[in-house]
């Protein structure tokens, strides 16, 4: 075959051979961080109910069964969300800090973490944590706290509840409209109700939140204490 042929005839093979380079990533660049880090910004964008297999494959750029060489489903995806997140909160100040100190610091750092999450918040707080690394790491960092600090063991976890109930709340008040107390033309109707609210406007706060967040925080810390032997 003459050389110009040879070369004529690479040139579209070569092309193609780019082509499905470019369109298909290959199995070595699909990983559980990079469908950890798709499957947040699916869920960020268009919630729970846009985080499918399908949606997830199109965002990553390859086939479905591609998925399914590192998970088995979309419970898998939403297991790998929550330990990614459970790994960002801050469980350093246990066993350095005093008690009252450590679980303050763990939860505004819990809370910090899942203000800018709140769509997952409904489906990672009934998630099971079996095989969940990151997030049996945080539990047991905060329960071996509150073991040190004198709880009886049958009240670590409820206690651990207890405190995520109000984190999650307080994780949704983070993201609340400004004017969410304004009672508008009902302030007559509500004289105790719209006098308090305009109590806290008078002392200036910018993030009300972090007010509300604190004094709740604050008792619960304050109310635990009491079961410490």
């Amino acid at each position: 075959m003459p050389a110009s042929t040879r070369a004529s005839g690479e040139a579209p093979l070569r092309a193609v051979a780019e082509r499905r380079r470019a369109g298909r990533p290959s199995s070595a660049v699909l990983d559980k961080a990079g469908i950890t880090a798709a499957a947040l910004k699916l869920i960020e964008k268009n919630g729970y109910d846009g985080l499918t297999m399908a949606a997830l494959a199109r965002s990553l750029n390859v086939a479905p069964s591609a998925l399914y060489n590192h998970v088995t489903s979309k419970d898998d995806v939403l297991l790998l969300v929550e330990d990614h997140l459970a790994a960002l909160v801050d469980v350093s100040s246990f066993g350095r800090e005093p008690w009252e100190e450590a679980v303050r610091q763990w939860a505004w750092s819990y809370r910090d973490v899942f203000a800018q999450h709140t769509p997952l918040i409904p489906v990672i707080a009934v998630l099971p944590v079996t095989d969940a690394p990151q997030t049996l790491a945080m539990y047991e960092t905060v329960s071996a706290g509150f073991r040190n600090a004198g709880f009886p063991p049958e009240q670590i976890i409820p206690a651990i509840v207890a405190l995520e109930s109000f984190i999650f709340g307080s994780a949704y008040d983070v993201t609340a409209p400004a004017d969410i107390f304004d009672p508008g033309d009902m302030a007559s109707r509500t004289p105790s109700f719209t006098g308090a609210v305009e109590s806290l406007a008078r002392l200036g706060h910018d993030k009300p939140a972090d007010v509300a967040f604190t004094l709740g925080l604050d008792a619960l810390i304050s109310g635990f204490g009491a079961l410490r032997s």
